[in-house]
C-alpha cells in the first residue's frame, strides 16, 4: 500500500478538519468498493466454517473436546467454544 501525503491531494478546508481530530498520524482510508466481509475474498471464512462443522458433529458422534484439539491443532478451550456455540 502506498501512502500520500494528505496536503497533497486533499482541499485545505477538508484536511484542516482532519488535523482537528487526527494530526501526524498514519490514517488509513479504504475504498469505496470494497465491501466483502471477512475472509470471503480468500476463502478463510470458508474454510473456518467447514473446519466448525466438522468439530461439532465429531463432537455429536461420541469424541472428546481434548481428543478434537489434538486432531486440529487448537486448545482445549477453543473446541469447546466451536462445539458450544449456536
Amino acid at each position: 500500500m502506498k501512502y500520500i501525503n494528505a496536503a497533497e491531494v486533499l482541499p485545505k478546508n477538508l484536511l484542516t478538519e482532519i488535523q482537528k481530530h487526527i494530526s501526524g498520524t498514519t490514517l488509513y482510508i479504504p475504498s469505496e468498493c470494497n465491501n466483502v466481509g471477512w475472509g470471503e475474498k480468500n476463502g478463510s471464512k470458508k474454510y473456518y466454517t467447514n473446519r466448525n462443522k466438522k468439530i461439532k458433529r465429531q463432537y455429536k458422534e461420541g469424541y472428546g473436546n481434548e481428543e478434537i484439539s489434538k486432531q486440529y491443532g487448537l486448545s482445549y478451550e477453543t473446541v469447546r467454544k466451536i462445539v458450544y456455540r449456536k
